[in-house]
């Protein structure tokens, strides 16, 4: 706790990230809530909330690269306040869907909102190594995720009390944060002066845009380091049972244990908090971990994340499923700070839009899949039987991280995304 108090006050540039994320991050839970509650409300049916997250994970897919090489390419921070300040007007467009009662405006404004999300959250992973040193930069991570997180179980639990209000609230609320989170973003300042723009050794400002062959660029990176590519892969292995969890919280809240709109945001927030709670160990762990430490820890931590899965989903009393949805989570966060703390430390500037919109689109895609046959099966299996399949999936991943590091195809990459002496501070608090 006391790194990320002294990271906040010591640096202007990321507390103003900080405060943006706080305030947009709960609307975002906010808006998921009244979504999946209202959709649920209107017709009951899983297969619909299904809809609604592919009608998410499409946008993100099909934005994902062009998201990448903009951001490469041009201003960052101009970038993430466009995409902040249409996610305000889209987050709007909800009110429609609960005047009307009408699903349709629920996928609609949805797909909408994921258009521009990419661009916005690729960006604000690009942007951390330009802002925190090499000294910063673990706990500037760890405290992205872990704030991420806690917002997660604020704004579920509170999103649910919210929706006893009204819907529309929620949705006001959800476009109050994104204006204020552009005007956060509207706040840094660029360390070096000029622009939050990457460096590059072979592209001008004047150059032709030319995405496809950029974005291959990109690749062609991903491939030449060992370790960015299976951290991808990894996400990847993740999402074969993390995109069917995402429509089971739901199911679970609503229809295993009857819970309603409260029991939906008791899943949601206790995951959360297991997140929470994992990842205030990760920071603690990753300045301890030897890098051979480090992946042992990943290879343990995939497994324990999906065998509680698994016992959340055969749970009949709800406290119970509460506790191993926690411990799942928490195994998930000490392997997703581990995980991004070297890739910031890796993955080169001029590549790192494209790197991290890259695994968001894959991410996303096999989300997507995931959702696909998750939905698909909530008509004819229980979704006891889904969540143990998906916890058994998610499992899987350690089976083939493991077989990379005791081959010996992850070597230690050469640390080239930040640098040790920039001065990124800014004006302090005084």
């Amino acid at each position: 706790m006391r790194e990320f108090i002294e990271l906040l006050r010591g640096n202007r540039n990321y507390r103003y990230t900080w405060m943006g994320q706080v305030v947009s991050e709960i609307g975002d839970h906010f808006n998921n809530i009244a979504v999946f509650a209202l959709a649920m409300a209107l017709t009951h049916s899983g297969l619909v909330v299904t809809g609604i997250m592919l009608s998410r994970a499409i946008p993100a897919i099909t934005m994902g690269p062009l998201a990448g090489v903009l951001l490469d390419r041009f201003d960052r921070k101009r970038i993430m306040i466009a995409s902040d300040l249409m996610r305000a007007v889209v987050a709007l467009g909800f009110i429609l869907a609960v005047v009307n009662q009408r699903v349709w405006l629920l996928y609609l404004f949805s797909a909408l909102l994921m258009v521009a999300s990419p661009f916005f959250t690729a960006g604000r992973s690009a942007i951390l190594p330009t802002i925190a040193n090499e000294r910063e930069i673990h706990t500037a991570n760890s405290l992205t995720q872990t704030t991420q997180w806690t917002t997660l179980t604020i704004g579920t639990f509170l999103g649910a009390t919210v929706i006893a209000i009204g819907y529309k609230w929620a949705f006001v609320f959800n476009a109050l944060s994104f204006v204020f989170s552009a005007w956060a973003i509207w706040n840094l300042r660029a360390p070096r002066g000029g622009d939050f723009r990457a460096a590059h050794k072979d592209l001008t400002e004047a150059g032709v845009v030319r995405p496809w062959s950029e974005y291959k660029e990109g690749l062609r990176y991903m491939r030449s380091v060992p370790l960015v590519l299976a951290i991808a892969l990894l996400s990847v292995g993740w999402a074969t049972g993390g995109g069917a969890a995402q429509i089971l919280f739901t199911l679970f809240g609503e229809v295993v244990f009857n819970r309603g709109a409260a029991g939906i945001g008791m899943v949601w927030g206790c995951a959360g908090l297991g997140l929470l709670l994992g990842g205030a160990f990760a920071n603690w762990l990753g300045g301890r971990l030897s890098f051979d430490g480090y992946k042992l820890t990943v290879f343990i931590d995939y497994i324990v994340h999906g065998a509680a899965y698994v016992l959340f989903s055969r749970m009949q009393r709800f406290e119970l499923a509460l506790f191993f949805i926690m411990l799942s989570r928490a195994g998930m966060a000490v392997n997703s700070i581990l995980n991004y703390s070297y890739l910031l430390r890796t993955v080169s500037d001029q590549y790192r839009g494209r790197v991290f919109a890259t695994m968001e689109t894959l991410t996303w895609s096999m989300m997507m899949i995931s959702m696909m046959g998750a939905g698909i099966a909530s008509t004819h299996y229980s979704p006891r039987t889904i969540g143990t399949i998906a916890g058994l999936l998610s499992s899987s991943t350690a089976i083939f991280w493991g077989w990379a590091n005791w081959s010996g195809r992850l070597p230690l990459p050469e640390a080239a995304g930040v640098d040790i002496d920039i001065e990124v501070h800014g004006d302090p608090v005084v």
